[in-house]
């Protein structure tokens, strides 16, 4: 006995020691990121609803089975199966009695400890302003208070229930209650405690009731709309009041029961409960509903609908969008883009999500590095124009180091990635590569080198799990770059010298650690010292979703090289479900696109959002940054208040973090979805859904359930509008089965350009901008674009030509955009080797407008020949001009700046195209001077672009083209 005590006693410390080392590697992590106030918060909260969650289950339901048992009749006769019971139980009787409560308690804690969020929400809840068009209550009630109080209510009725069942139990046990055949026996202090547990539970069930009124607002089931309709109002609502009152008056039957002893007022108000129940809860809403409310649904409930629609508009923050008719003209007509010059010259023919194999053949070097498989647009002032990029952090991907991969490399050596790779997005090289503005081991391009900003990369989205770095005094020996030229002819090495994880300054930290991550390492090797630092949860949407639990962090982080160091920059939301008319929806279903995978089951039920949170994550030492994005929402304010001073005002924000924040992609979505439907704001539409519209597939799948269009960032300019960076998307008639149409209704953008006035947002940043089409156009939509390409012959046959041979074609997204007062559609083509090692360069582009199509080498010689041979406007790929046999050749220097493959630590930028081989001129007087005009011209027209004087672009555009024509001619001489 005393060994089994002794090994019993050794597993709980042992187990006890577990968990204080999770706790406390847990508490080291948020104190090394400045955030343990969050975690203590938690703690606390946590700890005191537990407490709070036990106490109020074990000591009700201990005193119920208490007062039982001590007024239990001492002379009862029992038959011979109590007795039996009576003797097994009766040794066991105090740790029954103490146990049960005891286990009850400690499952109810552990319940209520999880609600910690509510709990402090209500406390420190903060009024939304706003008032629901029913109850007149501020919707702060809703959002904040009516959660808190169901909670309870559920709470304390199965604690009641509990308690009764106890109370049941133990006087059935000790004869207090006792079965005769029909005759039933109670003692009278068993039939005071049965009668007034009940008389509570009912109470406690009349509450529900009321607050069950509240709730209808925000309940969707089986309706056409989300909130209470006219049966709610008329039957429902009034039904739930007169149901609480009948059970508060049952209750005072009870309480009766108890007094006098007469269980008949009580049974007879418990059955006539339950018949009001069924009639006035289920029979009168049927009634009102079949007779009153479907003859004429749509008159009934237009109020309700109004309520709705106004409702669902302002919590998803879109009751502003600007909606301007955009009669779509279909004549491509010769200089018809003259007018969207700046859109047109940051057309991005660059596909983010198919030049990641690009960017690893040219930019990756090491078997060791890798990129995202979709990259992240940004846009950047690259000499005094802003410039839409494609950018990426060449990250670490330890599962390719093969049989490097010891745990000593692992942990010690293989840290880090790094640096940035940026393309431009309107640019390609003469063989179809990206053209760089940022590239090489080491850095070096328009965004700086190693001297501007810290390349490495210690915190990104593929970082091992956990390393150990820095050190004091030791050699270097994590790997920096990959290099022949230093002293020893080998790698470059590090030290991280940051403050990036918890110290492993002790035997006992580096004890706990090597716990947490089961290594022998952390513990044990020599290139652990007190200077080393363990670096974990690396990830940048996991770390602020760790210092801020409250929040719902977007699917696409990004980077930016800002101030001198390299942020990933994640937006966050406030959202909740429980806005009082709104429709709710299914975040995961919500932001469901080609590149952010539907799960299988939808999660996160919402119906109300904003981005209330613009967070950064250091690179290279992880530091978080929380900023405060939309201070006016309630929901930020209440989490403010519970977590004081870990979010940051705008006003921290600088001015290089401001130019490079955007609107948020998930939250685009979410509203894409909703104004779907929600764009109609009058009744008789909605309830028709006469005008109904979605987001159309994703034209470029072949899958039997094609995934929906993601949106697109792009710089563009909308009708009466200044140009500006910004997402979008485009809408198609909802509708299923042979009658649906893939024609455009609708084009909707939101201005995604913050600004760079430090502490103060743009007042066009988020504007969301609606263009609708006339409902007698039949303008193609994008899957109806995307076939006209596929059967058109003569793309067909250029198509067929390049997959000749051991290739094949890619197809990049295709854009749409609203420029020449019609729609421009937009689709480069990658021809992709089917070798081992290949990547898909550009090769053609495709354009449409109207029921026209081209196809050429580059989108800038596709647009000429769409618009009758001169569009009026020049892309950003015009410096690669096509050649008779309809290739694109280079027109001197290096096109492709930097490929990558002979040098990575140069970059040459892309040369003007007026330029010629070799020196520049040729033997053709009459050439060379075409050539200098299209020179001057070109200049001219960037100086233009640059001073945002689109008359002045729009001249040297037109003088441009002459010279380019008389350089034909001059070379035909």
């Amino acid at each position: 006995m005393p060994v089994l005590v002794t090994v019993a006693v050794l597993a709980a410390l042992v187990i006890a020691f577990f968990i204080f080392s999770s706790l406390l590697t847990d508490f080291l992590w948020y104190d090394q990121l400045g955030f343990s106030t969050v975690l203590t918060t938690q703690w606390l909260a946590g700890a005191a609803m537990f407490f709070v969650g036990f106490v109020a289950m074990a000591v009700p339901v201990w005193v119920s089975i208490e007062v039982a048992f001590r007024f239990r009749p001492v002379y009862a006769k029992l038959n011979s199966q109590l007795d039996r019971y009576q003797q097994v139980i009766e040794p066991l009787r105090r740790v029954v009695v103490i146990g049960v409560p005891v286990v009850l308690g400690l499952f109810a804690g552990i319940a209520t400890s999880t609600n910690w969020q509510t709990t402090l929400q209500w406390l420190n809840r903060t009024p939304f302003g706003e008032t629901d068009p029913q109850f007149g209550l501020d919707i702060g009630f809703y959002v904040f208070e009516l959660p808190f109080y169901q909670g309870v209510v559920g709470f304390a009725s199965a604690v009641v229930l509990i308690s009764g069942i106890a109370a049941v139990a133990t006087s059935y046990l000790y004869g207090a209650l006792r079965f005769s055949g029909r005759d039933v026996r109670i003692s009278r202090v068993a039939r005071i405690q049965l009668a007034v547990t009940a008389a509570v539970y009912l109470l406690l069930q009349g509450v529900s009731l009321w607050l069950d009124q509240y709730a209808t607002l925000s309940d969707g089931t089986n309706k056409i709309i989300t909130g209470a309709t006219y049966t709610d109002v008329a039957a429902g609502i009034p039904g739930k009041q007169i149901l609480a009152l009948a059970a508060a008056v049952v209750a005072v039957l009870f309480v009766v029961t108890a007094i006098i002893g007469r269980w008949r007022l009580s049974v007879i108000g418990t059955a006539a409960l339950i018949i009001i129940s069924i009639i006035v809860g289920g029979i009168y809403p049927w009634v009102v509903q079949r007779f009153t409310v479907e003859p004429s649904e749509r008159t009934v409930e237009s109020t309700y609908i109004d309520r709705n629609i106004q409702a669902t508009r302002d919590a998803y923050g879109v009751s502003d969008v600007e909606e301007q008719p955009y009669d779509a003209v279909s004549d491509a007509e010769a200089g018809a883009l003259a007018g969207d010059a700046v859109t047109t010259a940051n057309i991005r023919i660059i596909d983010p999500a198919l030049v990641t194999d690009a960017f690893a053949q040219l930019q990756q070097y090491r078997q060791y590095y890798s990129f995202p498989e979709q990259l992240s647009v940004d846009r950047y002032t690259i000499d005094g124009a802003t410039q839409d990029t494609v950018i990426a952090v060449r990250e670490l991907n330890t599962d390719q180091l093969g049989s490097s991969a010891t745990p000593y490399n692992t942990t010690f050596v293989y840290t880090h990635g790094y640096g940035v790779v940026a393309a431009y997005g309107n640019q390609r090289s003469a063989d179809g590569q990206p053209v760089f503005l940022e590239s090489g081991i080491p850095v070096n391009g328009a965004l700086g080198d190693a001297d501007t900003y810290e390349p490495r990369i210690y915190f990104g989205q593929e970082s091992p799990t956990y390393s150990i770095v820095g050190g004091d005094g030791g050699d270097d020996i994590e790997l920096d770059y990959p290099s022949g030229s230093n002293d020893n002819g080998t790698n470059q090495t590090t030290t991280f010298d940051g403050d990036g994880g918890p110290k492993l300054d002790s035997a006992f930290k580096k004890l706990i650690y090597a716990i947490k991550f089961q290594s022998e390492q952390v513990f044990l090797s020599d290139a652990v010292n007190d200077g080393s630092q363990i670096l974990y949860d690396r990830d940048p949407a996991q770390r602020v979703q760790k210092v801020a639990p409250y929040l719902t962090i977007d699917s696409a982080p990004y980077p930016a090289v800002v101030d001198g160091k390299v942020k990933w920059i994640v937006d966050a939301y406030t959202t909740t479900r429980e806005y009082p008319y709104s429709k709710p929806q299914a975040l995961s279903d919500a932001i469901a696109d080609t590149y952010t995978e539907r799960p299988v089951y939808a999660s996160n039920e919402i119906n109300y959002i904003r981005n209330s949170v613009k967070a950064t994550v250091d690179a290279y030492d992880g530091s978080v940054d929380l900023y405060a994005w939309d201070t006016e929402d309630p929901i930020l304010k209440t989490w403010e208040k519970i977590f004081p001073s870990t979010i940051s005002p705008l006003s921290d924000m600088s001015v290089e973090l401001m130019q490079h924040v955007r609107y948020p992609q998930d939250m685009f979505k979410v509203q894409r979805a909703i104004l779907g439907t929600y764009h109609v704001t009058d009744a008789d539409s909605f309830y028709s859904s006469d005008d109904a519209w979605v987001t159309p597939n994703e034209p470029t799948s072949n899958a039997a359930s094609p995934p929906l269009q993601p949106p697109y960032y792009l710089t563009l300019q909308l009708p009466d509008q200044d140009p500006a960076f910004s997402i979008y998307s485009t809408y198609i008639p909802q509708q299923s089965g042979e009658n649906a149409r893939n024609v455009l209704t609708g084009y909707l953008a939101a201005n995604a350009d913050a600004g760079s006035t430090p502490g103060e947002i743009s007042p066009d940043y988020g504007k969301l901008s609606l263009l609708t089409l006339p409902k007698t156009d039949t303008v193609p939509g994008p899957g109806q674009v995307q076939n006209n390409f596929n059967t058109d012959t003569a793309v067909a046959n250029q198509l067929a030509l390049l997959t000749r041979g051991d290739t094949s074609v890619v197809r990049g997204n295709l854009l749409t955009l609203p420029v020449g007062g019609g729609l421009l559609y937009v689709q480069p083509i990658y021809v992709k080797s089917n070798s081992e090692t290949s990547y898909p360069v550009l090769q053609k582009v495709l354009v449409s407008f109207g029921e026209k199509i081209a196809f050429e080498d580059t989108l800038n010689g596709a647009l000429d020949s769409l618009f009758g041979g001169n569009s009026g406007a020049v892309a950003g790929d015009d410096a690669v001009p096509e050649t008779d046999d309809g290739t694109s050749t280079d027109t001197g220097g290096d096109a492709g700046a930097d490929s990558g493959a002979t040098d990575p630590g140069t970059s040459t930028p892309a040369p003007d195209a007026g330029s010629g081989s070799g020196s520049g001129t040729t033997g053709n007087a009459a050439l060379n001077a075409a050539l200098a005009d299209a020179q001057s011209a070109l200049d001219d027209r960037a100086a233009a672009y640059a001073s945002n004087d689109l008359v002045a672009a729009a001249e040297a555009d037109q003088r441009l083209q002459t010279a380019l024509e008389d350089a034909v001619a001059a070379s035909g001489q």
